[in-house]
């Protein structure tokens, strides 16, 4: 389903500045599996969470996704793979205030052939299996932040991704809504859906929906825990 091979991202390559995120990383995720990047902060997993999601490409290396290189697609082509197969949880949810909740749910089909009323109808059963569908019309500046979460996972849902990524996803929460979120992406791996979170939350990384936890340190892979 995923897979680096000695992947390695640079920032400000050959400046003063220059900063080595993560290196010369391999590993494997299956399909239906949820994996837990761990690490404390600066050790490259949310780097390689990105690059995992599409979102950055490697400086050297490659990696695969569905069984797809995407590590060398040209951008337009790797934007459309992320848009189609992709579901991205934010750390901050990234949401927009002033729109509803609606609205933001709907943002990644806008881009698509989708028609809105079928964007609007899978939105709001999303909504509807959160416990939201009675909130849809209010603006997200209106929400708590467990309320903020779950609109931001069914944005990352609305498109059908096939894999679903999430940073530092209950950085935020308390210990009841991070429990809450656990719930959900229990649910979603027993659809079918591979997940992979990065994380140095020991509630995420030691529940037992957890497969697989990549360890990561100055961003390095530094050991695998196969459960």
């Amino acid at each position: 389903m995923i897979r680096c091979e000695k992947t390695t991202k640079v920032y400000n390559r050959g400046k003063p500045n220059e900063v080595v995120a993560v290196r010369g990383v391999s590993l494997e995720i299956r399909g239906g599996e949820v994996a837990v990047l761990r690490g404390p902060s600066g050790s490259g997993k949310t780097t390689l969470l990105t690059l995992i999601g599409c979102a950055a490409r490697p400086t050297s290396g490659r990696v695969f996704v569905l069984g797809r290189e995407v590590s060398r697609l040209p951008e337009r082509f790797l934007t459309r793979f992320r848009r189609e197969h992709v579901g991205i949880i934010f750390q901050q949810f990234n949401l927009i205030p002033e729109l509803s909740v609606l609205q933001n749910v709907v943002i990644p089909l806008v881009p698509t052939p989708t028609r809105p009323e079928e964007a609007e109808e899978r939105a709001m059963e999303l909504l509807e299996r959160l416990g939201l569908e009675h909130r849809h019309h209010f603006r997200v500046r209106e929400l708590s932040g467990g309320e903020m979460q779950r609109v931001a996972i069914a944005r990352a849902l609305v498109n059908q991704p096939e894999v679903i990524i999430a940073d530092e996803p209950t950085a935020h929460l308390d210990s009841s809504l991070a429990g809450d979120f656990l719930e959900i992406m229990q649910q979603l791996q027993n659809e079918g859906k591979t997940i992979v979170i990065a994380t140095h939350d020991p509630l995420v990384y030691e529940h037992e929906l957890v497969d697989v936890v990549f360890d990561m340190r100055d961003g390095r892979l530094v050991e695998v825990e196969r459960r």
